[in-house]
C-alpha cells in the first residue's frame, strides 16, 4: 500500500520501533533530509531546534530560467545588483486546512526565502523549449509550501510541481514525474552534546 512507503513507516518497520517520530516537517513531494528521533525523552529538544529556527537548511531545485516576474504582493530584494540573483523574496503566506494550495496575500511578512541561481542544468534542457536552471533556496522561515510558492511567484515554478502554478491531477502514489526539489543540507548544534551536526543529501535532481 502507498502509505507504507512513507519514510516514517519504513523506519518504524526497519527498526521495529514505534517511538520513532520526525523532528520536523517536510512536504511529501520533497526529497532529501529529514531528522527522526527514537528516544521519546529527546524529542522535545530536537523539535525545538526547528521551531526556534536554530537549524539551517538549504534546498536545491530545478526551474525554468526566465526574467524575474514582479509578484502581486510582497517584495523582492536583489542582493547583488545589478545581477538578478541572489534575491530575497518576502511575502505573507497562508495555508487553509483542507485547501490543497497555499497562497500569498497582503499582510505582515511571515515568509522569507533567499534564492540563488547556481547555473544551467544541462540534463533537462532538451525536454523543454527554455533553459533550465539549478537554484539553491535558503528558507529563513518555514511556511507550508513556502519554497514552491515563492519560486512560482517570481515566474519560475519548480519543475514537477503539481500545485503551482496550476493543480495537475495525479494519483497519490504516482511519482513518475517527481517534484525537482531536494532538501540538500541541514546544519544545527546538537542540544545534548553541543556538537555541530551537518548532513548532506545525495539524492540527485533529474
Amino acid at each position: 500500500m502507498w502509505y507504507r512507503q512513507t519514510a516514517l513507516i519504513r523506519l518504524r518497520e526497519q527498526y521495529d520501533d514505534r517511538n520513532i517520530v520526525p523532528a520536523h516537517r517536510l512536504d511529501r513531494p520533497t526529497a532529501g533530509i529529514v531528522v527522526f528521533v527514537r528516544d521519546p525523552a529527546s524529542r522535545g529538544a530536537y523539535q525545538m531546534l526547528f521551531q526556534n529556527k536554530l537549524a539551517v537548511k538549504t534546498y536545491e531545485c530545478l526551474a525554468p530560467i526566465r526574467p524575474v516576474k514582479r509578484p502581486r504582493t510582497g517584495t523582492i530584494e536583489q542582493l547583488a545588483r545589478p545581477r538578478p540573483f541572489p534575491l530575497l523574496r518576502r511575502s505573507h503566506i497562508i495555508k487553509t486546512r483542507g485547501v490543497l494550495r497555499a497562497q500569498e496575500i497582503p499582510g505582515t511578512v511571515n515568509a522569507q526565502t533567499r534564492i540563488e541561481l547556481d547555473g544551467l542544468h544541462v540534463g533537462m534542457s532538451e525536454q523543454f523549449d527554455e533553459p533550465i536552471g539549478r537554484f539553491t533556496l535558503t528558507p529563513l522561515t518555514g511556511k507550508t509550501h513556502q519554497l514552491r510558492v515563492h519560486m512560482n511567484s517570481i515566474g519560475m515554478p519548480i519543475i514537477g510541481d503539481d500545485f503551482y502554478p496550476n493543480i495537475t491531477p495525479r494519483a497519490y502514489d504516482d511519482f513518475s514525474q517527481p517534484l525537482q526539489l531536494v532538501a540538500r543540507t541541514l546544519r544545527f548544534t546538537d542540544p545534548f552534546t553541543g556538537e555541530l551536526r551537518v548532513f548532506t543529501s545525495r539524492v540527485p535532481l533529474a
